[in-house]
């Protein structure tokens, strides 16, 4: 969209092996979602990592059977689809349960964000990487309710 190129640093085999994955948002995300040579290639397992989606990436994360039994956070726009697939859609911007995170918003990437960062390297280095890109004037009161959304889904 508005002629932004993206250019691989890894193949979609790859995502077993990395650290986090983050399922990301776009315009043809229910095409695909419906490919079933694109999501065949993923390997994300959040038995071995935390798995994240925000917006219309959580209809991928739900196709991929890893929303089972679990509601999940997107955009309006793709909340039939997400819904299509059987899965609760909850009107909050952040939910988590064990290492599978989903949003709904773009601004609530920062929520996907923290959460990542937290659970390695806790609350206060969430909060530390929040603040440097918060908006100033709004810095304090965005932290602490970044902080406060992700918390009661870190792990204990």
């Amino acid at each position: 969209m508005n002629s932004v190129t993206k250019h691989a640093q890894s193949r979609l085999e790859d995502t077993r092996t990395a650290a986090d994955d983050i399922v990301g948002s776009g315009m043809q995300t229910r095409e695909t979602a419906s490919s079933a040579e694109l999501t065949g290639r993923l390997s994300l397992d959040p038995h071995c990592q935390p798995v994240a989606a925000q917006c219309s990436g959580t209809l991928i994360l739900a196709r991929l059977g890893l929303l089972a039994g679990v509601p999940a956070c997107t955009d309006l726009t793709s909340a039939p689809g997400v819904q299509e697939a059987g899965i609760d859609v909850l009107n909050q911007p952040f939910y988590a349960r064990g290492n599978v995170a989903t949003a709904g918003g773009c601004l609530a990437s920062s929520y996907l964000a923290a959460w990542m960062i937290a659970r390695t390297g806790g609350a206060t280095a969430a909060a530390a990487a929040l603040h440097c890109v918060a908006p100033v004037g709004e810095k304090d009161s965005f932290v602490a309710n970044a902080v406060k959304t992700i918390t009661p889904y870190l792990p204990r």
